[in-house]
């Protein structure tokens, strides 16, 4: 009996110990979705002057030349995609979401396609899928360092393009939606789309007073075309990373309520255990004091 008991207590111990490193991993997703969103929210109002500022370019016949002879250069080069996923697990069906949605989407489209993956998991999921990718990076732990990341990506795509490997640039990644919910989207970054532009152009100025690009009109436009680009891979990472820990926060939210099922089933067993022991106690005691009752008489 006693070896029963002190096993169950063991159990208990190691299920709640192992319930506060859940809660503990739940606190912190909770916190870091909020930076991640935050942080979408303050792109926001950057974004939208980018595409002021690109639609004041846009008006311009000699800007919408350069767009359509340089940035919307197309060639016979694959198609670049960037995959967005994870470095850690617990976070359920997340890699595996945005793995097949991407190689689904990659199967429509006419190239061959070369894949960078951001996060070991999807790396692996890739792979499995019969898409190996040709580059892995890491994912950021925090706002700052998505930074890099975009940075390092935009490098080794405009270094494939220049050197015509690569004609277009697709991104993959999970858009956070309502509560725990996400969902697999994509979006072509490069080339620029002619209907972008001409959507651009036609955006109202916020005031009465129209603007005029100082200096050299093709040099402003190539400016605000790098800080797009950086805008919406900076956005894609941030929505990705927010996406991965209201993930992770739902299955630590299943797994605490896991917990508390076990631990209520294991406290039950012991309880039962130990009044079984003290009742057989208690009659052991009863049965030796009739015992002595009768030889007395």
């Amino acid at each position: 009996m006693s070896d029963t008991t002190s096993s169950l207590r063991r159990k208990i111990n190691g299920a709640g110990d192992l319930q506060s490193v859940v809660r503990t991993m739940k606190a912190l997703a909770a916190s870091s979705i909020g930076q991640y969103e935050q942080s979408v929210r303050a792109l926001g109002d950057y974004y939208r002057t980018v595409e002021l500022g690109l639609g004041v370019c846009f008006r311009s016949t000699i800007s919408a030349a350069l767009m359509t002879g340089e940035t919307g250069r197309t060639g016979a080069g694959a198609i670049g995609a960037v995959v967005f996923g994870s470095d850690q697990g617990l976070v359920g069906q997340f890699n595996d979401v945005v793995a097949d949605y991407a190689v689904k989407t990659l199967a429509t489209l006419p190239a061959k396609p070369e894949v960078w993956a951001v996060g070991e998991r999807v790396h692996a999921r890739l792979a499995d899928a019969g898409l190996p990718p040709v580059g892995l990076f890491t994912v950021p732990n925090s706002v700052k360092a998505i930074t890099p990341l975009v940075g390092q990506i935009l490098v080794e795509s405009e270094t494939r393009r220049s050197q015509g490997e690569v004609a277009e640039l697709h991104l993959f990644y999970n858009r956070p939606m309502s509560g725990a919910v996400y969902a697999p989207v994509s979006q072509r970054l490069l080339p620029l789309d002619e209907n972008w532009r001409r959507k651009l152009a036609k955006l109202p100025w916020p005031t009465e007073n129209l603007p005029e690009v100082i200096g050299g009109c093709a040099a402003t436009l190539r400016a605000l075309i790098r800080e797009y680009l950086f805008v919406s891979l900076f956005r894609a990472c941030a929505e990705s990373l927010a996406s991965e820990n209201a993930s992770r926060l739902a299955a630590m939210q299943r797994a605490d309520q896991n917990i508390d099922a076990l631990l209520e089933d294991l406290n039950g067993t012991f309880h039962r255990l130990r009044q079984s022991g003290i009742d057989e106690e208690l009659f052991d005691v009863i049965s030796g004091f009739e015992a002595l009752s009768v030889e007395e008489k």
